[in-house]
């Protein structure tokens, strides 16, 4: 009697329907990686401009300069770093500066805009280089219009 070996249609149709219905149950799980990783970088950028902030503050107490605002166009340096009452203003000069690798052609973010709400009190918001204008992936860094810490926000994981 001849054997042949292989498998038979009815094992090759098991295998099948076991591999899409795994594919169903783990698919969802590998889609949203990316929105994920996208969430989670920009919690690494505002952990670091949190740090940066810290730092520079902690540079300004050390110069004494801690207490003095940016006015009339003129600014306090603390190490290069443009200071208003010693944490990086919310400029390419400030916080841009404090941060490294947040500016320059090799980096991996872009400035969507600058602007200022009221009296000192500026904004500056930082998305990934190949980011569109409008969106909606961002960290928010948010000087004081006096003495305080900065206000720094990043977007919801569910809008990456």
């Amino acid at each position: 009697m001849r054997r042949t070996s292989g498998f038979t249609l009815i094992e090759l149709v098991a295998v099948v329907a076991v591999l899409g219905i795994l594919s169903v149950i783990a698919a969802p799980r590998f889609l949203g990686l990316q929105s994920d990783a996208r969430a989670a970088a920009l919690e690494g950028l505002k952990a670091s401009m949190e740090g940066a902030a810290s730092i520079v503050y902690g540079k300004a107490a050390v110069a004494g300069v801690e207490n003095l605002p940016v006015s009339d166009g003129q600014s306090t340096l603390v190490e290069g770093v443009v200071t208003d009452y010693g944490y990086p203003t919310a400029s390419e000069v400030g916080i841009g500066t404090a941060v490294q690798g947040l500016i320059g052609d090799d980096s991996d973010w872009k400035q969507l805009g600058s602007h200022t709400e009221s009296v000192l009190n500026e904004v500056i918001v930082y998305s990934f280089a190949n980011a569109e204008e409008n969106e909606t992936c961002v960290v928010i860094y948010r000087s004081n219009a006096s003495a305080g810490a900065p206000t720094i926000i990043s977007s919801d994981a569910d809008l990456c």
